[in-house]
């Protein structure tokens, strides 16, 4: 199969965030879906390598912030390339909490929702998570980020390097070595070896 033709499908990117003892976490995801309006219910995918995925796991709740266009890399980087295990990724953010006392992203993002999840389902490497739409606010008028723009437009180009390895074609990652282990993971990005090409 040619997975190439996999890319074709059309993502929105998200920050999805939760609260657990007192303590804030978020990450991207690009798997969120309105399934039903009545009732009204939305579905996530999210991997289960992310902090995020665990606490949600635990306690039930969300909020899921829709990005914009107007989403700087900065967002990206906050949310997508370090773990929240690592590093507290509200650490200098004055952002709002809904009425369940999760904050939401209002820079950059045309709306969010508060969800409380219903069903799970494993899915191997993720868990979709079904979820009832409790509250939510439009914030802008802007057009959705889709995973198309934020490539074509936000995120940086990589660097020309004289590096020998594999490289992510994700992230840019690059993973100095002659062979890719089969069972490889991207530490940035979390993809497998079937989105690195041999540089």
């Amino acid at each position: 199969m040619d997975k190439a033709a996999m890319r074709d499908f059309s993502y929105g990117l998200f920050v999805l965030t939760a609260r657990e003892d007192g303590r804030d976490n978020g990450c991207i995801i690009n798997t969120a879906i309105q399934a039903t309006t009545d009732p009204n219910r939305v579905i996530i995918a999210v991997n289960k390598q992310n902090l995020t995925h665990d606490m949600i796991l635990r306690t039930r709740a969300f909020n899921l912030s829709l990005l914009s266009e107007q989403a700087g890399f900065p967002l990206f980087q906050r949310f997508g390339f370090q773990s929240g295990r690592d590093a507290d990724k509200f650490e200098g953010l004055d952002t709002p909490r809904t009425a369940t006392g999760i904050r939401y992203i209002p820079q950059g993002t045309t709306a969010w929702l508060s969800c409380w999840v219903e069903q799970t389902v494993d899915l191997g490497t993720h868990t979709l998570f079904i979820a009832a739409v409790t509250d939510g606010e439009k914030l802008s008028k802007e057009p959705p980020m889709t995973y198309a723009y934020y490539h074509a437009h936000v995120k940086p180009r990589p660097q020309k390097t004289e590096k020998h390895g594999w490289r992510c074609k994700v992230c840019g990652y690059i993973h100095e070595s002659e062979t890719l282990p089969d069972d490889f993971v991207c530490p940035i990005c979390k993809h497998g070896p079937d989105d690195f090409e041999k540089i």
